[in-house]
């Protein structure tokens, strides 16, 4: 999967601008930036759900309008923020939903189906909840249902829209473990430096709708490039014997050029 210069344009306003993003194959890529740097709009594109006003999307050398619904279905799978519904269902029946695209219409579940879901409630943590309402869970839990449907899918590539938002710590650390230990291509976006330093192999920083860097954590992620984008003042270091940086920010705000800018 890759993105090539896609941009998007919504009511008049440019959210993405040339945008180029090529995940390695069985990479976790995190995607970084501010609120409104685009990310979300991003994984939309990836994963066909919107359509780039210019560029294009591929998958396996083909763009996106070319593969059909059904067979983009049985490769990507995409989690987003927020998701619900009105219909009473229980974890179970979500989890089934990742199915879909691996059943013929009207279709009973297969024992491969049945064996997936099973899978996917483990993986996640779920099996003891297979059988509550989802109206019951909390909005953590409800996360880690759509995380388990995304697994049901089978698919070769994983997008992730915040997936820690309404997480504790420890699932925090028990899902991004999952998700960089699964045969796929991966592009999470994430709000925390730290996990992502943790966590990914490459990191993508938008601002402002472009990608501002783009590599290593350890090459990315830097007290310059923290103070430009997020205009927030922090000290990066390098833990051994893994060379990944650990962020500490300090109180205090930055301007456009780095500069300390004090609020009285």
């Amino acid at each position: 999967m890759s993105g090539e210069r896609v941009s998007r344009t919504a009511g008049g306003s440019l959210i993405l601008d040339g945008v180029t993003l090529t995940p390695r194959p069985g990479a976790t890529v995190g995607l970084l930036g501010p609120n409104g740097s685009g990310k979300s709009t991003l994984l939309r594109l990836l994963g066909g759900v919107l359509a780039p006003s210019s560029g294009v999307v591929r998958l396996d050398g083909r763009p996106l309008p070319e593969i059909g619904r059904r067979d983009l279905a049985r490769r990507v799978a995409v989690v987003d923020q927020h998701s619900d519904t009105q219909v009473e269902l229980t974890v179970r029946d979500v989890v089934r939903l990742g199915r879909i695209p691996h059943r013929r219409a009207w279709a009973p579940a297969s024992v491969t189906d049945d064996e997936a879901v099973r899978d996917a409630l483990a993986r996640a943590g779920l099996t003891e909840r297979a059988g509550q309402s989802w109206h019951t869970l909390s909005g953590g839990e409800r996360q880690r249902v759509q995380i388990a449907r995304a697994l049901a899918q089978e698919p070769r590539e994983l997008l992730l829209d915040e997936p820690t938002n309404h997480l504790d710590i420890q699932h925090q650390l028990e899902l991004l473990s999952l998700i960089t230990e699964l045969p796929v291509t991966s592009v999470v976006a994430l709000h925390d430096l730290n996990l992502a330093a943790m966590f990914c192999d490459q990191l993508v920083v938008l601002s402002a709708g472009r990608v501002v860097a783009a590599g290593a954590p350890q090459e990315v992620l830097t007290r310059r490039l923290i103070a430009e984008v997020y205009r927030v003042r922090a000290e990066v270091t390098r833990a051994e014997p893994d060379g990944h940086p650990t962020i500490r920010f300090l109180r205090g705000y930055v301007d456009e050029g780095g500069e300390p800018v004090r609020r009285d």
